[in-house]
């Protein structure tokens, strides 16, 4: 016997909308809160670096940073070789 689909229009009406079932507009990501060349994001830069980086010595995602994709991956590499040279904690 075939599986009845579940016809409903309340499950389908609820498609791109956000959590609360309203159509509202997403906010924009927030712009870096530092402006700096891309060629300051090096290791040896480590008061650069810890404006990226919690107390607790976490790097701050994207959402965060504001960072494009590109630069975020040379920001975590920067930083992690930073906390291996034993500039960074």
């Amino acid at each position: 016997m075939p599986r009845k689909n579940n016809t409903d229009k309340s499950s389908r009406d609820r498609k791109g909308r956000g959590r609360n079932g309203s159509s509202e507009v997403r906010t924009p990501r927030p712009k870096p809160k530092v402006d700096f060349t891309i060629e300051s994001l090096d290791f040896k830069n480590s008061n650069l670096l810890r404006q990226f980086v919690t107390d607790q010595g976490r790097i701050l995602p994207r959402k965060y940073t504001g960072l494009p994709a590109h630069y975020q991956r040379q920001l975590n590499r920067s930083v992690k070789r930073a906390r291996q040279m034993l500039l960074m904690k």
